[in-house]
């Protein structure tokens, strides 16, 4: 069973412990037909995309990576982190690079299988996930970008209770904040998502969230994505658009943050590892600034928006692939392989195949990303972070991650 070459891609993924990440696993329309910016970039003429030497090697990553990760494979037929931990997560998160690979297909009996492990954590309520597990959010996104690659029609009406379902987390104008504050259109969680619970919503859920409502066909002018926009607006580091006070104070560099947490009148960081030097605003870094990048391209804002030129110019500013951009520097590994995955979805989103940074210089981000995954794999076909954080010292997680990056990365 060998589908058509063209399927030999993917996406993005993730784990569902309130880690700042999100699961962009999912399908890319055309912008045209999804609400999307409608003056994407395409390559220059006569310009590659990337060599055949570089798809090759990319190629046999995924291989050897898929290879590894089917050694992985629990007895009921799904994935998880150990003793059912995360199952639905990382099962979607699985199936998504297999269904994306030409030697597997819905019809496939590992997928098939797979499928049949995922869609008994679908609820009544339309969501998938582990009620003992929570996660509700992350876990039913992730499944929903799952069922999207597998391009099954018979699969439609889950996908559509599902997004159904997500768009019912969202924080709205109305709600009741955990606190017992109503939410009006001013307040900072208006618009945002949590992890399903009542809680403050946070750019990585978010970015998750809009990932799979894209990949399911929902447009970049629906309400519910207009409204996600205030929220992602509202983490960019960019006074001249937010006007959160923490903006006002801050590095005012075009990158976004996780989120805000309010504390009297201002927005302070989550930790001090959120805050800039001496305490002032909140810092900016790699993998929330390449999904709030990503989100706002996402949410039909124009190419020329402020808010789009200004987080391009710190992907420009921060460019690299050997750390978490803007990290601390203790903490830089922390959520790499996570890094890579939102770095190649939201550059392929943006559509131009080299990146010239501040100094000139041009980086060609398909080749450059498959060099250093492949200066990374184990002699096994695996991946797996020194960092233990964000869980990516657990090698299914970031073996999937850079399967899904390098399959995304040979998508044009």
């Amino acid at each position: 069973m060998r589908k058509n070459a063209v399927m030999l891609t993917a996406a993005l993924v993730a784990v569902c412990f309130g880690i700042a990440v999100d699961f962009s696993m999912g399908e890319e329309p055309d912008p045209a037909a999804t609400g999307g910016p409608a003056t994407k970039a395409t390559a220059p003429a006569g310009e590659a995309v990337m060599s055949p030497a570089h798809r090759a090697k990319a190629d046999k990553l995924i291989r050897d990576g898929i290879q590894w990760l089917l050694s992985q494979r629990e007895a009921d037929g799904g994935w998880s982190l150990g003793k059912g931990v995360a199952k639905p997560a990382i099962t979607a998160m699985v199936l998504k690079a297999f269904v994306r690979h030409a030697d597997y297909d819905p019809d496939h009996p590992i997928v098939k299988k797979g499928f049949e492990v995922l869609l008994r954590y679908k609820q009544k309520d339309g969501g998938f996930y582990d009620p003992k597990q929570g996660q509700q959010n992350y876990t039913t996104a992730v499944a929903v970008m799952a069922l999207v690659a597998a391009r099954n029609p018979k699969f439609q009406k889950d996908i559509d209770d599902a997004v159904k379902y997500l768009k019912g987390l969202q924080i709205v104008p109305g709600s009741e904040s955990p606190d017992g504050q109503e939410i009006d259109k001013d307040h900072p969680f208006s618009g945002g998502v949590g992890y399903g619970e009542h809680g403050r919503p946070d750019l990585s859920n978010l970015g998750m969230w809009m990932q799979a409502l894209h990949d399911a066909g929902v447009k970049g002018d629906d309400p519910a994505m207009q409204r996600a926009l205030v929220f992602v607006t509202r983490t960019q580091n960019l006074s001249e658009t937010n006007v959160r006070p923490w903006a006002k104070i801050g590095a005012n560099d075009g990158g976004f943050v996780y989120a805000p947490a309010i504390r009297g009148n201002l927005d302070m960081g989550e930790s001090k590892a959120e805050m800039n030097p001496g305490g002032r605003g909140l810092r900016s870094y790699g993998s929330m600034t390449y999904t709030g990048f990503k989100s706002l391209l996402y949410a039909a804002v124009d190419r020329k928006d402020p808010r789009v030129r200004a987080a391009f110019r710190w992907i420009q500013v921060h460019w690299r692939l050997d750390s978490n951009p803007n990290m601390p520097a203790l903490r830089s590994k922390e959520g790499l392989y996570y890094y890579y995955h939102v770095f190649a979805k939201a550059l392929r989103a943006w559509g131009e195949p080299v990146i010239t940074d501040k100094k000139g210089a041009k980086h060609n981000w398909r080749e450059e990303l498959i060099d250093t995954l492949a200066s990374q794999v184990g002699k096994d076909g695996h991946w797996e972070n020194d960092s233990p954080r964000w869980y990516e010292r657990m090698p299914v997680l970031s073996t999937s991650y850079g399967v899904l990056a390098l399959q995304e990365a040979l998508r044009e």
